[in-house]
This record gives C-alpha cells, structure tokens and sequence, in this order.
C-alpha cells in the first residue's frame, strides 16, 4: 500500500541554513551532550551486569529492532527518498537528551535509562553511521540517493565523535572528578538544553517558513507513524520480554526519543540541508518531546509509584 506520492520536490529543495548557524548548533549540540554526561557515571555502565536481560533488551530495541522497523515503514509508505533518508537517520541516532527525565517523570526505571543513555551516547560514534549506511543502502532510492551525494562516512565518524564522544567523555570526567561543580552546571544545563536545540529547530522554521507550511501536513504525517512505530518497538520489546512494567516504561521512551539534534547536524554538514531529511528531522524533534511528555505524564497518573533502584 502506497501512502503518499513520492514525486515531490521534496528531494531537491535545500533549506537556508548560514555556516555560522551550523557552527552554533555544533556547538550547542556538544553543550548538550555534555549536559547530559553530566549525571553519568563510571559506575553507571556496570548496570549492564547487574540487569543485562533489561540492558540489552534496551540496546537490542533501539538499534536493530527500530532501523529494522523504519526500512518496513518505508517499503510500506514509499515516501521520497530525501524523506525515507530522513527516517533512516532519525533511527539510527542515539537515545535524546531528555529521556532520563521522561523516563523518571513516567515512573520508569531511571538506572536502566541512564545507562542505556550512556551506552548509546558513547556507541553512537561507530552504530549511528554503521546503522545509518546499512538500512539507507537497503532501500534502492535511499542508496542511490546516496551515491549521487557522495557520502564519506569517515567524516561522519569524525562529526559524531567529536560533537558526542568528548562531551560525553568530558562530561562524565566533570561529574567523577568535580562533582559539586558537576551539580550546579546540570542544573543549568538540563532545562537549558531543551530551549537550546528548540531556538535552533525555530530558527530553522522561520527560515523556511514557505517549505514547511507547504509540506508540513505530509510530512507530519511520515513523523507521526515512524515516532508511533519507535514507541511501540520499545514497549512490545519489554512487553514480549517479560520485564517489569518500570523497565517497560524505559525501553518505550528510549527507544521513542531519538537525539534528532545529531541529526540535523549531519544533515547540514554532510546533505547541504536537503528538504526531505531536514524537515522530518527537525519536526520530529518537536513532535517525539509532545508524544513522550504525554506518554509520562499518562503513565505517571494512572500506576502508582515504584521503588527504584538508582544508580549511587
């Protein structure tokens, strides 16, 4: 069944985006990523030996079972392939920055989210361009889109590693090292990030603001069922697993809450802000933080609350 007609323009527009805007949201991105380091630790990565049925379950849904899930939605929509490009990447990316809190707000079990945080923030330098390259090349418009393009992957390493490996590293450093410092820098950074990466979606709406109001009813529909898919990965991965309803709720909202600043960094440096990738990208950075503050907030009226173990 074929849910939209993919011949649009969508996959030759280019959106207007400066090199001194794309430097700002590089470094905003890295400010983020060091904001949520902030509340890791060394030890929070050895979660995976006390719970690893829930740990690898998480990893397990987020980057095989959702790419896996995206390339059927695709065969299935035939979107444009500037778009299907978009979703192919979204799914790729790591967990968002406010999945912990999500995660804490619904009830869910904080230690597992964070240390699936942890892990995918880290991996996501070698799996997001792996993860990326293999769906996208499994779907014929996508890999020879790509080929037009001329993609290096190196440089795509050397992105993610750079805007998302050190501030990571760092930001961990920060919070062993100097944790009272540590305190007071998340604290302005948490709520800080959140504003951050929403100026720079904004920004990139007024900017555009014709394109997007003559494709956003298609393409929030294409952000509507790839976020429902994302969602629904996670739960029935917990569900079908048998985890208690904590880890359920972990998995759900981990596995829904890709880091889409990420990938509109990737989309400006290496796709010139091609259309298609850029507009589902950056709505679906508006649309997964409405669906995931709905989903906690749900979550958290309806169950009562559950003693956690956290994280020390």
């Amino acid at each position: 069944m074929i849910l939209m007609n993919p011949n649009t323009d969508l996959d030759t527009i280019r959106l207007n985006f400066s090199p001194s805007d794309l430097l700002l949201l590089n470094l905003a991105l890295a400010l983020i990523m060091y904001g949520v380091a902030l509340d890791l630790r060394f030890k929070d990565f050895a979660y995976l030996a006390k719970n690893p049925k829930s740990f690898f379950l998480g990893l397990f849904s987020q980057f095989i079972l959702l790419p896996f899930l995206t390339w059927c939605l695709v065969l299935v929509m035939q979107p444009p392939p500037s778009v299907a490009l978009g979703m192919f990447l979204v799914a790729a990316c790591p967990g968002g920055n406010v999945s912990n809190f999500l995660s804490s707000l619904a009830g869910g079990n904080t230690a597992l989210s964070v240390s699936l945080t942890a892990f995918s923030s880290s991996s996501s330098v070698l799996l997001t361009p792996f993860n990326f390259a293999l769906w996208a090349g499994f779907y014929g418009p996508t890999s020879n889109l790509i080929r037009e393009i001329g993609l290096d992957y190196r440089n795509v390493f050397f992105t993610v590693a750079l805007i998302l490996g050190l501030p990571l590293i760092l930001g961990i450093l920060t919070r062993q090292y100097l944790p009272d410092l540590a305190n007071r820098f998340a604290k302005i950074l948490k709520p800080l990030s959140i504003v951050i990466f929403l100026a720079f979606v904004v920004i990139a709406f007024l900017g555009n603001l014709d394109l997007f109001l003559k494709y956003i009813g298609m393409i929030f529909l294409w952000v509507f069922a790839h976020n429902l898919v994302a969602l629904s990965a996670g739960y029935l991965t917990g569900k079908v697993s048998g985890l208690p309803l904590a880890d359920v709720k972990t998995l759900t909202i981990e596995t829904g809450i890709q880091n889409s600043g990420l990938g509109l960094v990737l989309i400006f440096t290496y796709f010139d802000g091609l259309g298609g990738m850029a507009i589902i990208t950056a709505l679906w950075g508006i649309w997964h933080l409405i669906s995931g503050l709905t989903i906690a907030s749900l979550w958290k009226s309806k169950v009562e609350p559950v003693h956690l173990e956290t994280s020390k």
